[in-house]
């Protein structure tokens, strides 16, 4: 087996592991379930579970590491005159079309759902996925400031970021709440970047 086979193996299961944990934890409570249930569930032992995730929590953020590692190789492949909001709409779209063909649960709106409210209402997760989160930003808004030093100072380079992810992720929580179908939660994550980037008069 060659090494693209491995790791796309790798990604499978990793993948399995933690849609399957998603579906249980929405099922039967994240305290109540056990790595030995997910394992049993995603038809592999337990210790390939740990090979693949430190601990229950970790399944959840299964491709964030990952992930993140997109938005800073887009600004640093910034392209010649591309303005600040082409650049992180570009970041946006590049992040989404990552998530549809790679991501956990990209093409299952019941796990979508199941996993933001897990993220919502856990505590140990929400405080995780926030802590990420901010991390991330500053991530960014650091290599938006290297890339364009003469229109950005910390100041605006961490408000354009906090712009930006404050109005996506509050887009997509309202979606949900909603209960809107898939196609038109997508379009709302779009109308929240345009509204964080360019304002509301240009959304």
């Amino acid at each position: 087996m060659d090494e693209s086979r491995r790791e796309r193996k790798k990604r499978q299961t990793r993948r399995l592991l933690a849609e399957t944990a998603i579906r249980l934890f929405g099922e039967q409570g994240y305290e109540r379930t056990t790595v030995a249930q997910i394992a049993s569930a995603a038809d592999v032992a337990t210790k390939t579970f740990f090979n693949h995730f430190p601990s229950k929590e970790d399944v959840l953020f299964a491709d964030t590491r990952q992930r993140n590692t997109i938005p800073l190789a887009v600004i640093a492949d910034r392209r010649p005159g591309e303005s600040i909001a082409d650049l992180l709409t570009r970041m946006y779209d590049e992040m989404l079309a990552d998530y549809h063909t790679e991501g956990v649960g990209g093409r299952d709106q019941a796990l979508m759902e199941t996993y933001t409210q897990l993220i919502m209402t856990v505590p140990a997760l929400q405080a995780r996925a926030l802590h990420m989160v901010f991390d991330l930003q500053r991530e960014i808004a650091a290599a938006l400031l290297k890339a364009y030093p003469d229109e950005l100072d910390p100041i605006s380079a961490a408000a354009v970021v906090g712009s930006l992810v404050g109005a996506t992720q509050a887009a997509a929580l309202a979606s949900l709440e909603l209960g809107q179908p898939e196609e038109q939660f997508w379009k709302s994550m779009r109308c929240g970047l345009e509204i964080g980037l360019r304002g509301l008069h240009e959304a």
